[in-house]
Formats: C-alpha cells, structure tokens, sequence
C-alpha cells in the first residue's frame, strides 16, 4: 500500500485533513516525472517548443520552492516543538536540501538548452530531471509515511488551513484554474469533491464553463509529444 492510501480522504472533524498534502504531492510526483520526458521529446533544434517546455520547468520549479519554504516556515517549526521526534523534522530539512539541489542543476542546464534545443544539451537536462525525480520521491514518500501523521495529531484545524491558504496566495489568478486543474487530474471523487468545496461559488462557476476546457488544452500542448499510453496522462 503507497503512503498515498493510507491517509484519511474525507475530512474527520476537528483534525487537519492531511490528505490535501497528499493530493497535492501528486501534482509534483506526475509533473516531475514528466519532464525529463518532454525534454527528450523535443526534436532536434525545435527551439521553440524548447522555449515553452522551459517556461513550464520554471513554473514548476517555482511551485516547488513555494511548497517548499511555506512547510519550512510554517510546518516544520510547530512539530519541532511539539513532538519528541525532531530527527524526522531534521530529516526532511535536509531533504529539501538536497531537492534544492537537485533544482539547481537543473537550472543550470536549462538557459543553454533552450536556446539551442540539440541532444548535446538536452540529454544532460533530461538526466537532471531524473535525477531530481528520484530524490522528490524519497521525500514525498518519506514525508506522506512519517510526518503527515504527526500533523494529524500535533497540528489544529486553523494551523493546517493557514498551509494550504499560504500556499494558494502565491498562485497568480490568471494561473489558478490551470492549478485546480493539475490537482483535480488524478483526485479520486471525494478528493475532488473536497477541493471544489474549498472554491468560491464564481471558481466553480468558472472551472465548469472554462477551467476544464483551459487545463485540457495546456496538458495537449505540453504533453502532445509523447506517445498516448507512455504515461500520458489526460484531464
């Protein structure tokens, strides 16, 4: 059983509904898996399409950091002083380490790839981009197992909330039903049904009339290179 099923996927009353975090980590698990698959799908001096890949890697590599620092500040702090294992939050302090660094050789790979489009710089920021996959996962993996339980019991409802609400005021409104989106692709129902809840009755409206059609036309012209049924995923 994955880190993923073993959490609550309804709310229990009165506890922070940690499986949000678990939605959430989909998101980067799916994407970050992706990418260094879309880099290798790039044809030869297709700089163009290397330019819009490389917006996306930076869209991303920003929601991570922004993930990231809002659990540094806001997370990892509280648990220290609330629980007696203050190795594990020590633990996953180092684990955004290295996942910074994993970011920042892809960074650095990047600008020259996008410019040029060729094997010589694409194979290299491919191989970055697994390599940061497969330090993400350890992470999430570790932090879904470990420390998302601790937060069940050590964190209230409000504190939990001021998480996610920090989290979603650092997406610009204009990005925001692409970012509902990305969460809703590989919710269950009830995760989903718990997501909308948490939208503004005009969200909901939006996502309906416009959101569904906009994110499937960003996961066309993102993913359209890959062959259907080599993890392709679709909204």
């Amino acid at each position: 059983m994955t880190p993923s099923t073993t959490t609550r996927q309804i709310p229990a009353e009165g506890r922070p509904f940690t499986q949000e975090m678990v939605v959430v980590h989909r998101v980067f698990r799916r994407e970050a898996a992706l990418l260094p698959r879309l880099v290798r799908a790039v044809p030869e001096g297709d700089t163009a399409r290397a330019g819009l890949l490389a917006a996306y890697v930076r869209e991303y590599l920003d929601g991570l950091h922004i993930h990231h620092r809002t659990e540094d500040e806001l997370l990892w702090p509280l648990l220290r002083a609330r629980v007696e294992q203050g190795d594990l939050v020590a633990r996953m302090e180092e684990q955004h380490e290295l996942i910074d660094a994993s970011l920042a050789a892809v960074t650095r790979q990047l600008p020259l790839w996008e410019r040029v489009a060729d094997r010589t710089t694409g194979d290299p920021l491919a191989a970055a981009l697994d390599d940061h996959h497969a330090v993400l996962l350890r992470h999430l993996d570790d932090e879904e197992r470990l420390l998302l339980p601790l937060v069940t019991d050590h964190l209230t409802v409000a504190e939990w909330s001021l998480v996610g609400k920090r989290g979603m005021e650092h997406i610009p409104k204009e990005k925001r039903l692409l970012a509902l989106g990305a969460i809703l692709e590989d919710a269950t129902e009830p995760e989903a049904a718990f997501f909308l809840s948490q939208v503004p009755a005009l969200g909901r409206l939006l996502w309906r009339v416009v959101g569904r059609r906009q994110y499937a036309a960003h996961c066309r012209e993102l993913r359209g290179a890959l062959r259907p049924g080599h993890g392709e995923h679709r909204p």
